[in-house]
């Protein structure tokens, strides 16, 4: 049915800078935030659409209103803004001229997002005048105005689609039982009395370069062996591949896209795009399980994100002097917590998940 109404449907041309202005922010460090959590901190970083953090209120002079997007010039991710908000460094604030519902505002961030890598391939004095001269498509009316109708029953029929597949495929997987056990719901209540202690990234992981396969050199979609990149996208894999296993990089680690400080953890063996990403591996290999996995990539990324940029990237070279800040029980790595944590996590958001396609929860 959708197949047919996009053959049907009829596609003008706009550039964005008709549809929105693109501001700089003003901007203060996270020293200044003070507690609570009615504006979120935005910064450049992709993780946790742009929030560092909550804050109570600062100042009036750098609020930024609800109702727009933020554009961090790191990974030139474009997130909605819900909240007011005030802002990091290197963040751009996307205002639309168009009055938008919340089903549009989801075409648009899809929308915004395909202009990652144009804005991505100039540089960040330039990106301004990129993004208003960037031309995108938009289904159109007989008098060429933007067709608002047709982008609300769009994204209706993907939401219901995507409410469909996601309940066959919870009940099909045993995913519906989402009761925490007593010892994760202690873990949960303890969490922020939780003790931490600064580490040795070299005490703790085994670290090594990755392979370098260049993307002119495979073809995509060839097989069935993840190919990464240092992309914050579907955790960095970039495609599938079939290549000589010679080059291959062991999974069960944490990886780490050298120029653009992406963390994820990798569970299978993969082949990577460029020999500056690094891949760290758990000294302790009866503790190495995905549930640890990623906490400790939560770790990493929280521990050393703030001491990287694309100017000044991360090496091997750099790491072997850097610490990573973990949970302690009686001074040594809680790694039985780390498990927990991250199993009752899980469960939590299976829980929204099951609300979701079940239709009990807003959509």
């Amino acid at each position: 049915m959708l197949d047919a109404k996009l053959k049907e449907v009829k596609w003008g041309e706009f550039k964005l800078g008709a549809l929105f202005d693109i501001e700089k922010t003003k901007s203060f460090n996270k020293d200044k935030l003070t507690s609570g959590n009615q504006y979120d901190y935005v910064t450049r970083t992709s993780q946790n659409q742009g929030i560092l953090k909550g804050t109570g209120f600062v100042n009036d002079k750098n609020i930024n209103n609800a109702g727009n997007w933020s554009l961090g010039l790191l990974q030139m991710d474009f997130f909605f803004r819900q909240k007011p908000w005030y802002a990091g460094q290197f963040v751009r604030k996307i205002i639309p001229k168009i009055e938008l519902s919340k089903n549009s505002i989801l075409y648009f961030t899809a929308l915004l997002n395909k202009q990652k890598q144009n804005l991505l391939s100039v540089l960040v004095r330039d990106v301004d005048n990129t993004f208003k001269n960037a031309i995108i498509s938009l289904p159109v009316l007989a008098n060429n105005q933007i067709n608002f109708t047709f982008i609300e029953q769009l994204i209706s029929e993907l939401k219901e689609q995507r409410k469909t597949i996601l309940k066959k495929y919870l009940y099909d997987k045993g995913l519906e039982d989402f009761n925490l056990t007593k010892e994760e719901e202690l873990v949960l209540r303890e969490y922020n009395q939780k003790e931490f202690q600064e580490f040795n990234i070299i005490d703790v992981f085994d670290v090594e370069n990755t392979g370098n396969i260049l993307s002119r050199d495979i073809v995509k979609n060839s097989g069935s062996t993840p190919y990464l990149c240092a992309s914050s996208e579907n955790n960095s894999v970039s495609s599938y591949i079939s290549y000589d296993e010679k080059y291959l990089d062991k999974g069960n680690c944490v990886f780490i896209g050298g120029k653009t400080f992406v963390v994820t953890y990798q569970e299978n063996d993969f082949y990577s795009n460029d020999s500056h990403n690094l891949v760290l591996y758990l000294k302790e290999s009866e503790k190495k399980n995905k549930l640890t996995h990623l906490f400790l990539a939560t770790c990493v990324n929280k521990s050393l994100g703030h001491l990287y940029s694309w100017g000044d990237s991360i090496s091997n070279r750099k790491i072997q002097k850097d610490k990573v800040s973990l949970p302690i029980k009686n001074g040594n790595i809680d790694f039985e917590m780390m498990e927990k944590l991250i199993s009752a996590t899980q469960k939590m958001v299976m829980k929204n998940a099951v609300l979701y396609a079940e239709g009990n929860a807003n959509a």
